[in-house]
């Protein structure tokens, strides 16, 4: 049995209930794009309405903690060392197309350090956790990362301008969170990003490395402009070379 913390507990009910509306607002998607209805002012409502519903669950036995969020940006509450990150839909343009690939994440930093960190695939229902110095976990399953050590069977994933410029065997899933989580899981062998927000990498960084990978300290950077590179420990230095001039 896993032993969780009362703080990542709230998490994962509070993520659990604010994925029911993402599910059944994912259901609506093709219509919408039937009848030509403005998808984009769908999936904002839906991004808002996942928000509302995590901050609302979160500051039910938190409620002094700070937030940082995506779409309502910063809420400072009385307690500043505590700051709740959330990104109520990472992959948001997957989602809008019906492609069911995105997630629910929220992170929790504890001065200035990342302790908690929960990626949910509402679609597949796969839930990854992380705690600091606990170890990383799919629906109860401890991680680790993947163990290949010649980069050519290696797998990676970034965003367009990552996948154009690299030689590596490259995939670009449109949701940084999930690439992540897949890191952690050993799916995939890295990943790399250049500016990226904090809120779409928080609680991937800290999946990677409790499941043993190696994750660059992006805290030397601007919150929304994050260069990240995360993979396994076999394969960090030969990565890290090919992203030399990237």
């Amino acid at each position: 049995m896993i032993s969780i913390s009362s703080n990542l507990n709230l998490m994962i009910k509070a993520v659990e209930k604010a994925s029911k509306s993402a599910v059944r607002d994912f259901g609506e998607v093709e219509k919408l794009q039937v009848l030509k209805k403005g998808p984009y002012d769908f999936v904002t409502k839906t991004d808002k309405n996942v928000e509302k519903i995590l901050i609302e669950e979160l500051s039910k036995t938190k409620k002094n903690y700070s937030f940082l969020s995506e779409e309502i940006g910063l809420i400072t509450n009385k307690d500043r060392e505590n700051l709740w990150i959330i990104d109520p839909i990472d992959g948001t343009t997957n989602f809008l197309h019906g492609i069911p690939h995105f997630a629910i994440c929220v992170a929790l930093e504890s001065e200035g350090e990342i302790i908690s960190g929960l990626i949910y695939d509402p679609i597949k229902d796969e839930m990854f956790f992380a705690e600091k110095n606990k170890g990383a976990f799919l629906n109860n399953h401890r991680l680790r990362v993947s163990s290949k050590n010649s980069i050519e069977d290696c797998l990676f994933s970034s965003n367009h301008e990552g996948v154009k410029f690299s030689n590596l065997n490259m995939r670009y899933s449109g949701c940084a969170a999930l690439d992540l989580a897949y890191v952690a899981s050993g799916r995939l062998d890295g990943f790399f990003h250049n500016n990226i927000n904090i809120w779409d990498i928080a609680a991937g960084g800290l999946l990677v490395q409790e499941a043993g990978g190696i994750v660059n300290d992006f805290k030397q950077f601007d919150k929304n402009n994050i260069n990240i590179r995360a993979s396994s420990s076999a394969i960090n230095n030969e990565m890290l070379k090919n992203l030399k001039n990237f």
